[in-house]
């Protein structure tokens, strides 16, 4: 990854599920982990997906925002949010800009990584090599540190 602890953040403005566009300036203020995934509906995706949806207060009570990002489609987004119940913002990158742009690219496709994005878009922490199943706790662990 070419992306380092204290660089700004890559901006983006992707849409969600209905359509919705979201950029990252749109959470300014608040830490917000920016996580990218290969694809929906998929046994780690959804794994780590349903963690994040079932820890979900746990990062509201730290003010912090939970937002992934796949070169999924709008629609297939839609499924998988129905599906699962999913409460936090997906986000479709069919461009692939940012997957470029956060240097998660590879010759299989989306690098499983996140970023926690400090509230001056800042990137504080990168998690490269994520396990779906371990992946919500280490960052609650983190933002409990960074906080």
């Amino acid at each position: 990854m070419t992306l380092k602890i204290g660089d700004k953040a890559p901006e983006f403005n992707l849409p969600d599920y209905t359509g919705a566009l979201h950029a990252l300036a749109d959470w300014a203020g608040q830490w917000v982990l920016v996580y990218f995934y290969p694809q929906d509906d998929t046994p780690g995706c959804t794994k780590e997906a349903c963690s994040f949806r079932d820890n979900l207060p746990k990062f509201k009570n730290v003010d912090a925002i939970v937002v992934g990002i796949s070169t999924d489609s709008v629609a297939s987004h839609k499924k998988f949010v129905d599906k699962y119940g999913l409460p936090f913002t997906l986000l479709s990158d069919e461009k692939k800009d940012m997957v470029k742009a956060y240097g998660v690219t590879s010759l299989l496709g989306t690098k499983r990584s996140s970023f926690l994005v400090d509230p001056a878009g800042k990137i504080a922490k990168i998690y490269e090599h994520v396990k779906p199943a371990e992946h919500v706790e280490q960052v609650l662990n983190d933002l409990a540190v960074l906080i």
